[in-house]
């Protein structure tokens, strides 16, 4: 029976560490830049999505590995863990990066709206209208309507992957050798990844909606850009200043 209500513990702790993990700093700003990309609540919720499995694959296949070895693999893994804080902020800054870039090169986007007479798909750029050959826009249009498609994100998907193995994820490894039971472990990392994707989906399907709506008004749209790219930027510089010169310049 102990054993039982220990399990019952292990697995909620899980899930509610997991709803919580999702909603770090540097989280948010990730996924920020990546849904400002399609402004849809539809879209917004598949980002959350892969952003959580991505962030759940590297903890589950580390883990399962530290729950056989024990500390012979976590004592790696503390001493890499800088490197991989440090790639997630490089990441940081080129979203950001790549959010400012494609605001200032005027990178056609896509609008879903519905009427009476169904959906249909708005095609908008900050370019003036004749400055790309017409064969070149229908291009654009086709491959941004594939990309659009409401499923899985691999973009999303492999940000969750770079900050899966860093942050306060590490908590997360670091229990693991006191679990006595592998399968009590193994689930305890599965509903903690479980919890960062309902979490992270429920945010960014906020996020969606609220970036759909926005979009509809020209100067708000390029205002709501140019912050969302900054912040990732920032964030993503301050990270890194962190690691390198010990610093704390963001909160923990």
């Amino acid at each position: 029976m102990a054993v039982t209500d220990g399990a019952f513990i292990a697995m909620t702790l899980g899930f509610l560490l997991g709803l919580k993990h999702a909603t770090d700093a540097d989280h948010i700003v990730a996924v920020s830049t990546i849904a400002r990309e399609f402004g849809s609540a539809r879209r917004g919720l598949w980002i959350g999505v892969s952003w959580g499995l991505g962030h759940t694959t590297p903890l589950l296949l580390v883990g399962a590995v530290i729950m056989v070895l024990k500390n012979a693999l976590l004592d790696l893994y503390v001493q890499v863990s800088p490197i991989l804080e440090f790639g997630v902020g490089a990441m940081l800054l080129a979203l950001g990066l790549e959010a400012l870039w494609n605001l200032r090169t005027g990178r056609l986007h896509l609008h879903h709206h519905s009427h009476g007479n169904g959906e249909h798909v708005h095609i908008h750029a900050s370019h003036e209208s004749g400055s790309e050959p017409a064969e070149q826009l229908r291009a654009n249009a086709a491959k941004l309507t594939k990309s659009e498609s409401p499923w899985f994100r691999w973009k999303s998907y492999l940000v969750g992957v770079v900050h899966g193995l860093a942050g306060s994820a590490a908590v997360i490894l670091l229990l693991l050798p006191q679990i006595e039971s592998a399968w009590i472990g193994f689930g305890y990392l599965i509903l903690f990844g479980f919890g960062t994707v309902v979490s992270m989906s429920m945010f960014t399907l906020v996020l969606g909606a609220s970036f759909a709506l926005s979009s509809r008004f020209r100067t708000m749209d390029r205002v709501v850009s140019i912050v969302a790219g900054s912040a990732s930027m920032l964030f993503g510089i301050a990270l890194m200043t962190d690691i390198v010169l010990e610093t704390s310049l963001v909160p923990l």
